[in-house]
């Protein structure tokens, strides 16, 4: 089975709205594995690894955000970064 991961920024009012419980739910019901922080300077980063079609997803998902959040930017930091089993919030850096 052929599997995409990929490391991303999320920017925009991110922080205290749910983001990462969020991401959490939503990676959980795609199935992805990887992870998700909050980040001293307001954003939110996380890496998605999983089949290509589930990662496009998230990735949209990202844009949308849960209700309170308004996400103005997600972008890549880096593709097939590292092997994951499950899914965690990590502490903030």
């Amino acid at each position: 089975m052929k599997r995409r991961a990929i490391q991303v920024g999320i920017e925009g009012r991110v922080q205290g709205v749910g983001f990462r419980a969020f991401i959490e739910m939503n990676a959980h019901e795609l199935g992805l594995e990887g992870w998700v922080r909050n980040r001293r300077d307001g954003s939110v980063e996380a890496v998605f690894q999983g089949a290509p079609d589930a990662v496009a997803n998230m990735l949209q998902r990202c844009q949308e955000g849960p209700p309170a959040s308004r996400v103005t930017g997600v972008e890549p930091i880096g593709e097939g970064v590292g092997t994951f089993e499950g899914f965690e919030v990590r502490p903030t850096v």
